[in-house]
């Protein structure tokens, strides 16, 4: 027979629809039986948990993010991440680590290298291929951009790419060039890097299950007790179909989201996958992308980059959607029944986007569909108006704002442009339901730093990226928990802490209402997922 076990002496921010605080909650099962004060629901407790004062709340949802790629990235490949994720800084530091795994690699097998930051280095540039050859020429080597839309790749990679002098940039690609014409290994757009590219690249169905365990552990001890995956092609969605016929309790749920062009072949049960019911690891919605990064000047805008790398002062990035075939795609999913996420980092990709959403909308009316832009960085007042009539959802990535804020003041907006980057008090004002992401690996799992990043708005060397667009503490962690439920219709579940849903809490070292400025400092000191404690400080 299941105990009722009782969590009192603590502040509970339920986070419901009043945002009530609780002196006390009954969990059963796995699940939330009642929400109150103690003496009122002692008599009915089996166990009693004493909170010692801390702050209890909804474990945290990771709204956009690419789990178990930190598993991977630590099981799997070299970690090439500069200042300020790491210490990878020079052209002759990442070839040092490159050529320290080679040396311990059998010959003919990959060597890759992840996190990479063309920013971050001394040279401000990629490897080419002559020094990756320098290398190895026994191995292929891979070096993929941090953003996952570009990388680097020495003679053996180009040759397992099937490309050479003569081949063509592909639509929404580039492949590097030497001033004779010569490809210089540079790999740049989702085309151009083809299978490279993709997470599961070089991954076995073992790798991947551990990898799945080694992210678990990282985000449950960071309060997440839901992960996503939001770019699975089919290789990557076998590997988590694995992960699920196993059985094996990873620990934490995870919602993958299947590359829009496996449709309709995956919903007609022509793929080789399978999720079985009760499993931890559900499908989502389709995902979809419409542009590129910021980081590497592919994101498009419509005012031009401040200081473009390419020394073209009108660069906005090159669209390669159109609104026509994005209404066909759109339209296809949407008729479907599917929930559509899209990669739309700029304004200028928005607008074709809005469009096509717009032209499916009014051929197909649906309430309540939840479609959702992911990363929306430089969003225009009028188009969050255009969202919220279309009943389009936002979901931002305001840790960029610190992470590479001192980049966005001086290369990507501009001082002045860059306060309008990431508009999250205009979408609160307007009573828009957003929710925050790390688009992890991009940037770590660290869901109170990433409400420090919208609270605060300053880059790591202290500069402000704007105040006028931060949110309260307050509507930073409904970004995080509830909203970031609804964003993927599983609120009636979980987000909140409420009578009826799952009893998946994050014990935290004190109130982050009450320290805007010490969000980051606040420790996890507990995770509890469906009422089993998975994570003790």
């Amino acid at each position: 027979m299941a105990k009722k076990t009782l969590y009192h002496n603590g502040i509970i921010l339920t986070v419901d629809s009043e945002d009530f605080v609780a002196g006390a909650v009954l969990t059963e099962d796995g699940t939330i039986v009642a929400v109150g004060d103690k003496g009122e629901l002692e008599a009915q407790a089996d166990e009693i948990r004493d909170l010692r004062g801390q702050t209890m709340i909804p474990a945290f949802i990771d709204p956009h993010g690419h789990y178990p790629d930190s598993g991977i990235l630590a099981l799997c490949r070299v970690d090439l991440s500069g200042t300020p994720l790491g210490s990878c800084n020079t052209i002759a530091e990442l070839l040092k680590r490159l050529s320290a795994r080679a040396a311990e690699t059998p010959k003919g097998e990959w060597i890759l290298g992840g996190m990479f930051d063309q920013i971050a280095v001394a040279e401000q540039r990629f490897p080419t291929c002559a020094e990756l050859d320098g290398v190895s020429t026994d191995h292929p080597i891979w070096v993929g951009h941090f953003t996952g839309h570009a990388g680097a790749t020495n003679s053996l990679g180009l040759q397992a790419r099937g490309i050479n002098r003569d081949s063509e940039d592909p639509r929404g690609g580039r492949f590097g060039r030497d001033e004779n014409g010569d490809l210089d290994g540079l790999l740049d757009g989702m085309t151009a890097m083809g299978e490279l590219g993709d997470g599961e690249f070089q991954i076995t169905s073992d790798k991947f299950h551990a990898a799945c365990k080694v992210a678990a552990e990282e985000y449950l001890s960071h309060g997440v007790s839901l992960a996503q995956n939001a770019w699975a092609p089919e290789t990557m969605l076998k590997l988590f179909s694995d992960v699920a016929a196993s059985r094996d309790d990873i620990g934490i749920d995870v919602i993958v989201l299947p590359a829009a062009h496996m449709e309709p072949a995956l919903s007609a049960g022509e793929r080789d996958v399978s999720f079985p019911g009760n499993t931890r690891i559900k499908l989502g919605p389709r995902k979809l992308f419409s542009d590129g990064s910021f980081n590497l000047q592919t994101a498009c805008i419509t005012e031009p980059y401040y200081k473009p790398f390419n020394g073209d002062p009108e660069h906005r990035g090159n669209l390669a959607v159109t609104v026509e075939g994005m209404t066909k795609h759109v339209g296809a999913l949407h008729d479907a029944g599917h929930q559509v996420h899209v990669h739309a980092n700029g304004d200028a990709a928005a607008d074709v986007m809005l469009d096509a959403f717009e032209n499916v909308l009014k051929a197909s009316p649906r309430d309540d569909h939840r479609h959702t832009f992911i990363h929306c960085q430089n969003y225009r007042d009028d188009q969050l108006d255009r969202m919220m009539e279309l009943g389009l959802v936002c979901s931002f990535f305001p840790a960029h704002l610190h992470y590479w804020g001192d980049m966005h003041i001086d290369i990507t907006f501009g001082p002045e442009r860059v306060k309008r980057m990431c508009p999250l008090r205009a979408a609160a004002d307007r009573g828009m339901r957003f929710t925050i992401h790390n688009d992890a690996t991009v940037t770590p799992t660290r869901p109170l730093h990433l409400m420090w990043c919208a609270v605060s708005r300053v880059s790591t060397t202290g500069r402000s990226l704007g105040e006028e667009q931060r949110i309260t503490p307050a509507e930073a962690l409904r970004a995080h928990t509830i909203d970031a439920a609804w964003q993927v219709f599983e609120d009636e579940e979980r987000g909140s802490i409420e009578p009826g849903k799952r009893a998946d809490f994050a014990i935290l070292s004190e109130n982050p209402l009450e320290n805007p400025t010490g969000l980051k400092d606040i420790q996890v000191t507990q995770t509890i997922v469906r009422g089993e404690t998975r994570y003790k400080a």
